[in-house]
């Protein structure tokens, strides 16, 4: 943003406004219940489980927490666990209630995911396993597809 845009945003109180203000890791764990015994075909079956929730820090305030939950299993035995709790607080100003929503599940989950990422894969690094990155996510078209559903489910 220039300095011109932002001033233009600080003289007008009533621009809209979705400001990053705090990134932070608020809980994490790593299970490996067999350890890292790695045979020489190391492929696992991964399944990925990725959740949001919203709370209020305060009338302007809103921290995303984006959950991520990452199994890994050699045929029927877990190799690891993985979760990641990353959150951030963001300023929400002057939203209407349509584009909030869409901000809160989408906009603001798209920015935390490259920190849980990064979590995930130091995490299972420590754990003594080889790297391993989640694929990138499309938080605009997980949106799209959870308002469409909401639509058909209200015209069934």
């Amino acid at each position: 943003m220039s300095t011109e845009a932002a001033g233009a945003v600080a003289a007008d109180p009533t621009a809209p406004q979705l400001a990053l203000q705090l990134v932070y890791l608020k809980d994490c764990s790593f299970e490996a219940p067999r350890g890292p015994r790695l045979d020489a075909g190391w492929n696992p079956k991964v399944n990925l489980d990725l959740n949001t929730t919203v709370s209020s820090l305060n009338d302007e305030v809103r921290e995303v927490l984006l959950s991520v939950t990452v199994t890994a299993k050699e045929g029927e035995q877990t190799a690891f666990i993985v979760e990641v709790k990353q959150a951030g607080a963001f300023l929400i100003r002057n939203l209407s209630d349509e584009d909030q929503k869409r901000a809160l599940t989408s906009v603001c989950p798209t920015m935390l995911f490259p920190y849980a990422r990064a979590a995930v894969s130091n995490l299972v690094t420590l754990g003594g396993f080889p790297q391993f990155l989640l694929p990138p996510v499309n938080f605009d078209a997980l949106y799209a597809r959870s308002v469409a559903d909401a639509q058909n489910a209200t015209k069934n």
